[in-house]
């Protein structure tokens, strides 16, 4: 758990050191981006390779070396005296991380018994959720009272216990041994060809406005092309390094497409709350980091609860009621205005929070439920791989959709500010006024008047495009309902329950 918890609070942890970060090494914040972008590009190319790296390894002696290759890459971050070392080893970082979610899943699945794994899983899974919601707020601090250094010097501590408690108390399965079987090094180079391509179009293509960036429509055809590969290789591979036939069994296919649909909507609104906050409420940005807390508040109460009583339910009917209030949760944001005040955003985040323990603990039972064993890493890293690259579409998705309909407001608003609106006229003789009682001339103070006004109408513009995003997300949660009759009844309560 220390381990899976570093690694899921570093994928947040540096997003508001970036403007430190560029400042001290000497690059634009767009050039320091990449420190983030490469290691999302190496941490989804391992993923998904994680199970057959645990065979060909062996899993302890995988976790032990992913653990200490995080540890050691996060000291090393702290200690790059230039951008492109930085990046190395966010590189580097992003590799060896990549394996430890799959990987302490497995091994917690084989941790606890069966009328048990409800309850550890729930508890295991609160540093899932918890932690890119801390991630702001401990960046922020770090990087304000010590140095953006801080950020990567933290994991160090948590490291070192995690090396020390895997050795000591982790043993491999009987059934997880050292594998001899060859390697399918065109398999291997299709997926991260594909995968790293996708997460280059994902991350970059809002920035340099999708297609119409040579760069992007590239990234893209290389994405398309090398996984289309890569599904004919490992169909056919005598020892594929994904096996992909897992998805023949309906209830896994429709729990991993939920899990990413689940990621799509939780990173894209983990990105639209604080911006909103920040940039139209005016909140600093450790402050919008504690005002996002509620949200792992509300998981944090929730998810022991869930885990206790799953038992007694259909894994189904908790999915469902955790979709019907997660999408009401989303329709609350969507109501709020420029007025908004504190509790007027706790309340959605809480019920929200609550909402993710009721989607995560049942939909990994129901998911897991029909996998063996021996099967169950690569099923992990195939379940991780799609939660992970459904953050990455919902964080471009929403990026894209609000500023396309910010867009779209701004043009809709600014059409009724003209010189023969009365209300238009009123506002900016109220406004032209007012600049003239603070000093300046009649003919500065009428430009600031429309100035004034300009900026009024992207307001209201940019508040009406989180209200649409907020609805759209809320949208997509209603419409994956009816994959929950897809999905089979578990056939034993806590057997293959796996925290995402």
């Amino acid at each position: 758990m220390f381990a899976t918890f570093m690694e899921v609070l570093d994928t947040t942890v540096v997003n508001v050191s970036l403007p430190h970060i560029a400042g001290s090494l000497s690059a634009s914040v767009d050039e320091a981006s990449w420190a983030l972008t490469s290691y999302l590009v190496a941490n989804a190319i391992i993923l998904p390779m994680t199970g057959w790296l645990a065979n060909f390894f062996g899993r302890k002696r995988m976790l032990m070396g992913a653990v200490i290759g995080f540890t050691a890459a996060s000291f090393l971050c702290g200690l790059a005296p230039n951008l492109s070392t930085l990046i190395f080893f966010r590189i580097l970082q992003g590799a060896t991380g990549g394996a430890l979610q799959p990987l302490s899943q497995a091994v917690m699945l084989e941790a606890f018994p069966p009328q048990d794994r409800g309850k550890a899983m729930a508890f295991w899974g609160l540093g899932i959720v918890v932690a890119p919601m801390l991630g702001p707020v401990i960046g922020g601090w770090l990087t304000d009272n010590y140095s953006w250094r801080w950020v990567f010097y933290i994991n160090l501590p948590v490291g070192l216990a995690s090396v020390l408690m895997t050795r000591w108390f982790i043993f491999d399965p009987p059934y997880i041994k050292r594998s001899n079987r060859g390697i399918d090094y065109w398999g291997i180079g299709f997926l991260a060809l594909g995968v790293a391509a996708l997460q280059i179009v994902l991350d970059k293509g809002q920035e340099d406005d999708w297609f119409s960036s040579h760069w992007i429509m590239i990234s893209a055809i290389l994405a398309v092309v090398a996984l289309t590969a890569f599904i004919i290789r490992e169909l056919k591979a005598t020892d594929p390094v994904v096996q992909l036939r897992v998805f023949k069994k309906r209830t896994y296919a429709a729990g991993v497409f939920l899990m990413t649909v689940l990621g799509f909507v939780l990173y894209g609104s983990l990105l639209l709350v604080p911006i909103f906050l920040q940039t139209l409420l005016g909140y600093p940005a450790l402050s919008a980091g504690i005002a996002m807390a509620p949200r792992g508040l509300g998981s944090f109460l929730m998810m022991p609860v869930v885990g206790t009583v799953l038992n007694r339910f259909d894994p189904r009917k908790v999915l469902a009621i955790g979709l019907t209030v997660a999408a009401w949760s989303l329709y609350s944001l969507s109501r709020l205005s420029l007025d908004a005040g504190y509790w007027d955003i706790f309340w959605p985040q809480f019920i929200q929070g609550a909402a993710l323990a009721m989607l995560f603990v049942p939909l990994t039972t129901a998911t897991m439920d029909p996998i063996p064993k021996e099967e169950m890493g690569n099923a992990t890293s195939m379940f991780n791989l799609m939660r992970n690259l459904g953050g990455s579409f919902g964080i471009a998705a929403a990026t894209t959709y609000l500023f396309r309909r910010q867009q779209l407001h701004t043009n809709q608003l600014g059409a009724h500010v003209d010189p023969f609106s009365p209300a238009a006229r009123a506002m900016t003789r109220g406004l032209q006024g007012a600049m003239m009682a603070h000093g300046s001339d009649p003919f500065l103070a009428a430009r600031q008047a429309y100035v004034g006004t300009w900026g009024f109408v992207e307001r209201q513009a940019s508040m009406l495009s989180f209200v649409d995003t907020f609805m759209a997300m809320g949208v997509v949660f209603l419409l994956v309902l009816p994959l929950l009759f897809v999905m089979k009844r578990p056939q034993s309560r806590g057997r293959g329950v796996a925290m995402h």
